[in-house]
């Protein structure tokens, strides 16, 4: 299996806004009854190209947002944006979640749906196609797409590697 190097960030002094993707409500039967705690699902992004994602448990909702968020910036990434989309198909799978994103034209949108949106919005990507195939678990789409967006590689290293012009990458 493939391993992924994605470009990791500190959080440092970046301005960071977060988005609530899914708030769980998790049960736990003991022997004095039901324990009720919240799992918070949580992206984190700059929207100029550093995202991430973390997951929060709390008894109470707030409190499992907040270590979402804690737990978000603790795992940044730096994705390629070009001009306000992405430079290059990619399909990504996690558990039984698939996500394939496009790059579109200025001027489109961000076409994606549920928890794919938070992701690319937070990102920074303004204008991309996207769709989740397979299972629509906010936690598994969430992930595929982080792993999509960490397997896009910018256009200038490609023509590094392949000894060509930037203009041959993207014209063929």
């Amino acid at each position: 299996m493939a391993k992924n190097s994605f470009n990791k960030v500190k959080a440092g002094d970046l301005e960071l806004k977060e988005k609530v993707v899914a708030i769980n409500r998790v049960t736990k039967t003991t022997k004095g009854g039901r324990t009720f705690s919240f799992s918070a699902l949580v992206v984190v992004g700059n929207e100029n190209g550093v995202v991430g994602h973390g997951l929060g448990k709390a008894k109470e909702v707030q409190e499992a947002i907040t270590k979402g968020i804690d737990d978000a910036k603790k795992n940044l990434i730096k994705i390629p944006v070009h001009h306000g989309t992405i430079p290059h198909d990619q399909l990504a799978k996690e558990g039984a979640a698939k996500v394939l994103i496009k790059p579109a034209a200025h001027g489109t949108g961000v076409i994606a749906g549920g928890s794919m949106r938070a992701v690319l919005e937070s990102a920074g990507i303004t204008d991309v196609l996207a769709k989740s195939l397979g299972s629509a678990n906010p936690h598994n789409v969430v992930k595929a797409t982080f792993k999509a967006l960490g397997m896009l590689r910018e256009p200038i290293v490609i023509a590094r590697a392949r000894n060509i012009s930037m203009k041959k990458v993207f014209n063929g």
